[in-house]
């Protein structure tokens, strides 16, 4: 239950709702996490500036790529 669809990948798509990231964290992806957590929430905080407004959208195209990475994600079988 594991594969694209599942309800793994389900329930992490609703956790990277709230906070971009936690999907990955919940499938194990640690760096993918670190890396949507940190380049959302900083394009976040710049685009809480006067000057650079527009990253708002760039960090809501970043939380939206990190809800889909998460719905989306399957793991390949290893073979021993």
């Amino acid at each position: 239950m594991s594969g694209q669809g599942s309800g793994g990948n389900v329930l992490a798509a609703i956790c990277s709702v709230f906070v971009p990231g936690l999907g990955q964290l919940v499938q194990g992806r640690i760096f993918m996490a670190l890396f949507f957590f940190v380049t959302t929430a900083v394009s976040y905080a710049l685009g809480a500036t006067v000057i650079l407004f527009f990253m708002w959208l760039v960090g809501g195209i970043l939380h939206l790529w990190a809800i889909i990475d998460a719905a989306r994600f399957s793991r390949l079988p290893t073979i021993l």
